[in-house]
Order: structure tokens, then C-alpha cells, then sequence
């Protein structure tokens, strides 16, 4: 009976030893489900019907209970309490940075997380382009298009606004220049630029003339000294050449006409200032009446150079106004043939020959012959 007993007791500790172990391995069998479930809880959301790219905006002071839900809302994450379950298991001295985010594609919630910490923000952006010989109306024209600021926020900064450039104590306030209509016009260097959507139109006229001072060459400053030419009088020069010049070849041969009228004391004469001045820089057909206008651009009635630049110049402009063709021109004419090519002459009778010659191709061209 004793032997009968110890074998039932065996019999019965080996059972519940059995169950035991039945019973624990179901439990890790749940445990393990559950992980299962919160590890591909973790993972990018299902593409649902969202769509990207998404953008939050995370107040400053926001909880983190607060931001799961905001990004469960917005489609982020699948799951806010897996959201949080994930920051305290995980990541359980993460500092959430407050700012707006975008999120272009379905992103794992350790990457949100990640995103969310090192405060990688999203600043949304604009990009426009400045075509070469465009005036400082036509850039604020432009930004204000672009909904980067009013027209007349930047034509103010263009006008009196103050930076910090290496090249600003030569150019002259309209205050310092008589007559001068902005004091940056001429320095707001054609380009394509991506700006955030509110820089402002103080950053941007600086992002524009820090450009200038990074395209102009400091060996092209050394030049202007040994010829005794200033660095506004050389971007003066260069604005009348990006108007002027319509074939890129005959860009330095054109400045050299305007230096050598300069030397000679001669009126410049150049329609495009009348155009800037008559407030319309494109004009192509400038008649004996606008020649007339009382104003300081007007090089048809002031000699020298006007008081100011009549547009902003490209790379190009600029270097044919540093290193002008040497000659002995006075005179430019357009062919009007459909080149956009000038005949160039030193005598005034020469000039008159050619204003002939264009005004038979006019003629030619006209009729189809």
C-alpha cells in the first residue's frame, strides 16, 4: 500500500508539473503574439486611403499622449498606445521637438520618433527664377506673384534697405546720388533661387545681392582699380549692355562704345535708358517724343553715365564691363535683319551709312524679299 501510494504521488506531481508547463507555454505562446503584435504595430501604416505627402504642425508644450493622438489623426501612425508604449519601452528619454513636420512617404514609428527628436522640421519653400536684365519692379512684380512678399516691401529694401555686403559702402544711396532711383538695382544678380515662403523680402534681396558678390570675381575688382573705374560705375555700364546686347559676342564690343563715348564727352544716347525712365524697360520702338522726357536716366539729354543701373546684368554684362573690346567705335546701329546683330562705325557720317543699310533690311524683311 505504501509503494501504491508513492506512485500515485508521483503520478500526480508529474501531472501538475505537466500542466505547468502546458500552461506556461501557452502564456509565452501569448506573450510572443502579443510582441508579434506590437512590433508590426511599429511598422509604416498600410497605405489606407492617405494621402502624401502629410503635413503636422506640433505646437510648442504638446504632451506626448497629445502628439500620438495627433499623429494617429493625421495618419502617421497606426496606433497612438503603441505610439507611447514604443516612446516608454524604447525611447524613454526622447524629447519630442514642437514644429511642423512632412512626411512623404509611410514612415515606422521608430523613424517618426527619430524625426520627431532631432527636430529634422519641414520648411516649405518657394523657388523663382530672375531673368537676366530684369529691373528691380519686374523681381518685386515677380516675388509678389510667387506670394513671397508685397511688391513694395521689396522695392523698399532695394531702395534704402541696409546689409551688411563687402562691396556696400561703394554703391550710393539715392540720398548720396541725385537722382538715383534704388540703391540696389544693378546687384540683384539674375538667378534661380529656392527661398522658405516667408524669408521675407529683407532676406531675399540679401540672399540676391550675396550671390553678386559671389559671381564677381575679386580679380575682376583689381581690373576696375587699374583702369580707375568704379565698381557701381562698371554695373552702371553692364546694366546698358545686358539691354543693349541682344548677341552675346557683342556684348564687350558694345561697352566698349559706351567707354569710349565717355571719353570723348559724347551723350551716351542709348534708347534703353529712355525706356527705364519712361518706366516701360522693354520698349523696343522709342520715338523722337520720348527722347524728350525730362529725366535723370535720359542719356539722350545727360551726359555721363545715368545715376543708377537700368536693370540687374548677368555674369556676361558684367564681365564685358570690367573687359570691354578695345576699338575706336562711337556708333551702334541694329541691323534689324532678324540677327539682333548691331553695324558699328567710328565716324558719325559712317553711322548715318549704316542707319540706311538698317533701314533697307527693315524694308527687306518686311516685304519677304
Amino acid at each position: 500500500m505504501g509503494e501504491e501510494r508513492t506512485t500515485l504521488g508521483q503520478k500526480g506531481r508529474r501531472w501538475m508539473l505537466g500542466a505547468a508547463l502546458f500552461f506556461l507555454v501557452l502564456a509565452l505562446a501569448g506573450l510572443g503574439g502579443s510582441y508579434a503584435w506590437y512590433r508590426a504595430s511599429l511598422a509604416p501604416p498600410a497605405d489606407g486611403g492617405v494621402s502624401y505627402p502629410i503635413v503636422v504642425e506640433i505646437p510648442s508644450g504638446m504632451s506626448s499622449r497629445d502628439i500620438a493622438e495627433l499623429l494617429s489623426r493625421a495618419g502617421v501612425i497606426r496606433r497612438a498606445p503603441v505610439f507611447l508604449l514604443y516612446l516608454r519601452l524604447e525611447e524613454p528619454s526622447a524629447v519630442l521637438l514642437a514644429g511642423r513636420y512632412r512626411f512623404e512617404a509611410p514612415t515606422s514609428v521608430p523613424e517618426v520618433v527619430r524625426i520627431l527628436r532631432e527636430g529634422r522640421t519641414y520648411v516649405e519653400t518657394v523657388t523663382f527664377t530672375v531673368p537676366e536684365g530684369f529691373t528691380a519692379e519686374e523681381i518685386a512684380s515677380l516675388l509678389e506673384e510667387k506670394g513671397l512678399c508685397t511688391r513694395e516691401e521689396f522695392l523698399s529694401e532695394v531702395a534704402r534697405g541696409s546689409f551688411s555686403l563687402p562691396f556696400s559702402d561703394e554703391v550710393p544711396s539715392p540720398d548720396e546720388r541725385s537722382g538715383r532711383k534704388y540703391r540696389w538695382e544693378g546687384y540683384l544678380f539674375p538667378d534661380t533661387y529656392t527661398v522658405s515662403k516667408d524669408a521675407g523680402a529683407h532676406a531675399i534681396a540679401e540672399r540676391m545681392l550675396r550671390r553678386f558678390a559671389e559671381v564677381f570675381d575679386p580679380a575682376w575688382q583689381e581690373e576696375l582699380k587699374r583702369r580707375g573705374i568704379s565698381l557701381d560705375e562698371a554695373v552702371i555700364v553692364a546694366s546698358l549692355v545686358e539691354r543693349e546686347a541682344v548677341v552675346p559676342d557683342e556684348r564687350p564690343k558694345i561697352a566698349g562704345v559706351i567707354y569710349n563715348r565717355l571719353a570723348h564727352k559724347m551723350p551716351l544716347q542709348i534708347d534703353a535708358t529712355v525706356a527705364y525712365a519712361l518706366g516701360d524697360p522693354h520698349r523696343l520702338e522709342i520715338t523722337y517724343k520720348d527722347l524728350e522726357v525730362d529725366h535723370p536716366y535720359n542719356t539722350y539729354r545727360v551726359y555721363g553715365l545715368p545715376p543708377g543701373p537700368i536693370a540687374n546684368p548677368g555674369r556676361e554684362a558684367l564681365k564685358a564691363a570690367v573687359f570691354p573690346e578695345s576699338h575706336e567705335y562711337l556708333y551702334y546701329v541694329t541691323k534689324k535683319n532678324g540677327s539682333g546683330e548691331h553695324y558699328f562705325a567710328q565716324t558719325y557720317e559712317e553711322h548715318l551709312a549704316n542707319i540706311r543699310r538698317s533701314e533697307e533690311n527693315a524694308r527687306r524683311l518686311s516685304s519677304g524679299a
